[in-house]
């Protein structure tokens, strides 16, 4: 029988793995489990319970709506989790072998995260408190929020939004102690600030939380320590910028943590205190980096923390001694991994490939001999192979030499060129070209359809050595589009593709789009998807701007507004000639619409070139993999539709020579 092509619609059939909780013996994980409503133009979530040996695959929950945050007792025979089929989401209890979900009592409002304590007995929850922003962090003192006719979104510190989220200030995130037996719940944490992370000490006594700073920026996070009933809370850092999952050691006499020393920095790197003496010391290097830190534990069998490292755009399981001084990789391969978990041994982890479905696959540390675990997308069998190859290029570096980068490129198996490709930047920048099928539905409709997808990680990227990754700073789009460029021109030597070629990118990668469009005339069409398109105006427009911005400026005690209008999408687009595509969530705080309208409105005025602008109702920053699936579905068909009407089924436009921008020329 012959294999169908991917279709937009597909994105309906997928179902995605996006949480696993290792069991404590290790012989099976929970996984939560994403699929699509269609009626309901809905995700829902059910959590499902695997065996080690792939012989069993239980569904424990069936909702309605969305069932996640799976967390085992410390005994294996419990499961809690949260669950919003009741409306917000609360904590609840279900038996290890399934049947009927026992609903805590519900706490002031949504549960964002939850854990056991050591004796079983009780949970530990973050949820949010409504409070008045009127009051300005003052505490209620018997208070309630007034209730106005009109409710204004007062501004008294940053960040005062979050995309996703929106308005903050109306509401803080705490800590609440909860009985399992009664119900019964206590809040732990009070004050101008939110609980982030947590865990508590294997002797009860003790809890470790991250948390937001009180006053005028709050986007800062520190470690914190309290005792079990939430007194005598104190401070364990203050010199990192970011800290994240906090987690003690089994003999509870460190803390393990992931950490950024700089504001606006994404490249996290692995702690541990010492809690007697307070001294912290980082395990590796600078560039040994945590690609998520809800895949952090500490290695039931030895004193050593197990994760996803992050490792040229790739993740790898790896071991590392809580002295620092051992690394032991245990799984790696040209992969990336949606959720990661470990118990007495076993490791469990969702693929996440071009070539593969989301499914949960694992292996035993001490052998790691994988094999697939589930089976949640039968379907992905009848659909045409796509292969994703590394290359590898040699590049100029920015400053007068060459050298070596990566990317992916797709295509259908057993494809030959030349092909029309599509060179889809990524975001970022400190990050990586993530190869999940979600949020590039359309790169496998393309490639079924006899396209090429190029997937470049050009300088700045994260995961290829912190050097590589600041170096971009204060030189957006003048050190990385050559790269591009020249990468686009070895493919084209090499018979890989013709001068058919689009160019798309979202976030970052719309900032590097719409930044190309301006500065070269290669491309024949472009789709820019929430981008950074004016620096300064962003700086002040979205959520974690005003941070952000000056680091990767490279300057981060200020924010230089020559540098950021020089670097700026909006200096050239009216030089455009290439037909381009804006596409936006009406709501994204990240990269707000005003980022698109501006650059749409420019290109606009400017001339005659074919420019569109799309805005998704209610939608933020990432529409594309998480928005409603209607929304994901429509904005495949627009991308595909765009740059086949401009690129595959249009003639070649005549066109200058192409030549590499000035700023490349200077070195």
């Amino acid at each position: 029988m012959p294999h169908q092509p991917f279709v937009p619609e597909d994105l309906y059939l997928h179902q995605k793995v996006t949480e696993l909780e290792a069991a404590p013996d290790g012989q099976s994980v929970a996984c939560t489990v994403r699929s699509i409503d269609r009626d309901k133009d809905d995700y829902g979530s059910c959590i499902w319970s695997l065996s080690l040996d792939g012989n069993r695959r239980t569904q424990l929950t069936r909702g309605p709506g969305k069932d996640q945050t799976p967390r085992w007792s410390p005994d294996g025979s419990k499961l809690a989790f949260i669950s919003n089929r009741g409306g917000s989401p609360q904590v609840h209890v279900l038996a290890a072998e399934g049947g009927e979900a026992a609903a805590l009592s519900p706490l002031p409002g949504a549960v964002s995260d939850v854990r056991w304590t050591p004796d079983g007995k009780g949970l530990l929850a973050t949820a949010s408190v409504t409070v008045d922003p009127a009051w300005r962090g003052q505490r209620a003192h018997g208070r309630k929020p007034a209730q106005r006719k009109v409710q204004p979104m007062v501004a008294w510190k940053l960040p005062y939004k979050s995309d996703g989220v929106g308005y903050m200030l109306a509401r803080e995130i705490h800590l609440f102690h909860l009985d399992v037996a009664t119900g019964e719940h206590t809040q732990l944490t009070d004050g101008a600030f939110d609980v982030m992370a947590f865990d508590m000490a294997p002797n009860g006594r003790h809890i470790v939380f991250t948390r937001t700073r009180a006053g005028r920026f709050a986007h800062r996070t520190d470690l914190w320590v309290c005792d079990a009933d939430g007194s005598r809370a104190r401070r364990l850092t203050e010199d990192f910028a970011t800290v994240m999952r906090p987690l003690w050691s089994p003999d509870g006499l460190s803390v393990a943590f992931c950490a950024t020393m700089q504001e606006g920095d994404a490249q996290a790197n692995l702690y541990v205190l010492e809690y007697g003496s307070g001294r912290i010391r980082r395990l590796g290097d600078e560039d040994l980096q945590v690609g998520d830190p809800e895949s952090v534990c500490w290695d039931a069998d030895t004193p050593a923390l197990l994760f996803a490292r992050q490792h040229r755009g790739r993740h790898h399981v790896v071991r590392i001694s809580a002295d620092g001084k051992q690394l032991d990789q245990l799984v790696t391969g040209d992969r990336q991994m949606g959720a990661f978990s470990a118990a007495a041994g076993s490791l469990f982890y969702a693929n996440e490939h071009p070539s593969q479905p989301s499914e949960v696959h694992a292996c035993v540390a001490s052998a790691p001999r994988e094999h697939q675990l589930s089976d949640f997308n039968p379907w992905w069998k009848e659909r045409m192979p796509i292969v994703a190859e590394a290359r590898t290029f040699d590049v100029p570096d920015g400053r007068g030499g060459t050298e070596t980068i990566e990317g992916w490129l797709l295509r259908a198996e057993g494809s030959d060129g030349p092909h029309p490709l599509l060179n889809d930047m990524h975001g970022g920048p400190a990050a990586f070209a993530l190869l999940d099928f979600d949020t590039n539905v359309y790169w496998h409709v393309l490639c079924s359809r006899g396209w090429a997808v190029l997937a470049l990680n050009a300088v700045g990227s994260a995961s290829y050595g912190r050097e590589f990754c600041d170096r971009l700073a204060g030189h957006w789009g003048e050190y990385d589009l050559p790269q591009h460029l020249e990468a686009l021109r070895q493919l084209r030597e090499q018979g890989v593709c013709d001068d058919r070629i689009a160019v798309a990118g979202k976030s970052y990668g719309g900032y590097l789009s719409g930044w190309a469009i301006g500065n070269t005339e290669l491309f024949r069409a472009a789709v820019v998807m929430a981008p950074v398109g004016n620096i300064e105006t962003h700086y002040g427009t979205s959520d974690g701007g005003y941070y952000a911005d000056p680091y990767y400026m490279g300057t981060p005690e200020s924010f230089d507004r020559g540098l950021a209008t020089k670097l700026s999408p909006m200096a050239n687009v009216e030089k455009a000639t290439t037909p381009t595509l804006f596409m936006q969530g009406a709501d994204d705080e990240r990269c707000p619409k005003c980022q698109s309208e501006e650059l749409f409105v420019s290109l606009m005025c400017a001339g005659t070139t074919p420019t569109e602008l799309v805005l998704y109702p209610g939608e933020d920053h990432h529409f594309l993999g998480e928005g409603a699936p209607s929304v994901r579905e429509d904005a495949a068909h627009r991308i595909i539709d765009w740059i086949d009407a401009h690129v595959r089924d249009a003639p070649a436009p005549l066109r200058r020579e192409h030549q590499v921008p000035a700023t490349q020329e200077a070195g």
